[in-house]
């Protein structure tokens, strides 16, 4: 079998695999988030938060496809198996069951939030072993923050 050899020495590679690895979990699960309170959010304001979800979604599945290539590429194993991100997420628990849309937005923007916090963790973790995917956390965060201000800007 082949194994991609990464450029980056071993202690860089151990620090990068694991900031890219803990982005993996924290997208893909973000993703699932948002679409488990896409199809339960009710109210006033449900289409337009509904719609904005879908928004969400579609964004955090890109990134962790993104983060999964850019690990592929160091020659790490991206693992974003539904137990790996059940026990690695930073993602509190999401509320069962319909989800007023205030409630529903809060929660996201809560969600938003953890991720934001780990990504800017990685961000200085992975700046010297390896600037190449410190600027894909660096993208990754600042579309993350404009969808944490626009969901909170719904919740005025």
């Amino acid at each position: 079998m082949y194994v991609v050899k990464s450029p980056l020495s071993d202690a860089d590679l151990k620090t990068v695999s694991e900031a890219l690895q803990g982005a993996l979990v924290d997208l893909v699960d973000l993703a699932l988030v948002a679409k488990q309170i896409h199809w339960n959010v009710v109210g006033p304001r449900f289409r337009s938060v509904h719609l904005q979800l879908d928004e969400l979604v579609g964004s955090a599945r890109t990134h962790s496809d993104t983060v999964a290539e850019r690990a592929s590429a160091l020659g790490v194993s991206p693992d974003g198996r539904a137990a790996t991100v059940a026990v690695g997420s930073g993602i509190d628990v999401t509320p069962e069951g319909w989800v007023d849309d205030t409630a529903a937005v809060q929660t996201i923007v809560d969600a938003l939030g953890a991720v934001i916090g780990r990504m800017r963790e990685r961000i200085a973790a992975s700046g010297e072993p390896d600037p190449v995917s410190q600027d894909i956390f660096i993208q990754i965060t600042a579309d993350l923050e404009k969808q944490h201000w626009m969901f909170q800007a719904g919740n005025g």
